[in-house]
């Protein structure tokens, strides 16, 4: 399956998760550091950020948990760990504001969307996320559920 194709970008996988359980606040568009094997698998369209997150360790943010599947065409040789940590690469400054805001504000570096970008880099969009209350996800809920009613009515009546 390919990826799909967003503005210049091939989408290859999303967290549709983050938005529901996390209010999310500043995004980050983060390179990130792969071996060939995975930049093909990748290609296909096959991975998975559903249960992944960003980590400062070591004075460099790294991307915990996704699932890059092996590629199929390559040989047992050269395949790589499916869920191993993977290096992302930000600017210095843009490195010390998200530890500022994750020391002080106690906010959780979420990846929302994994693609290609119109040169063929593979990137991530990182969001830095406070944790939604359960009143806050039902509160959600029902102002979407009140647009869509709106809509409708809105269009029923010309």
């Amino acid at each position: 399956m390919a990826a799909k194709t967003d503005g210049g970008r091939r989408l290859v996988a999303q967290n549709r998760k983050a938005r529901y359980s996390f209010s999310i606040g500043d995004t980050f568009e983060a390179g990130i550091v792969l071996v060939g094997t995975e930049v093909k698998s990748l290609r296909t369209g096959q991975a998975n950020i559903a249960e992944s997150y960003a980590s400062l360790e070591d004075g460099g943010l790294w991307l915990i948990n996704a699932y890059i599947p092996e590629y199929k065409g390559a040989g047992n040789f050269f395949q790589h760990d499916p869920r191993r940590k993977r290096r992302l690469l930000l600017h210095a400054r843009e490195i010390h504001k998200i530890g500022v805001a994750k020391e002080r504000q106690g906010m959780t570096i979420v990846p929302l969307q994994l693609y290609f970008n119109d040169r063929g880099l593979a990137k991530v969009k990182l969001a830095l996320a406070e944790g939604k209350k359960l009143h806050d996800k039902r509160e959600d809920a029902a102002k979407r559920d009140w647009n869509r009613q709106k809509a409708r009515l809105l269009r029923d009546k010309g």
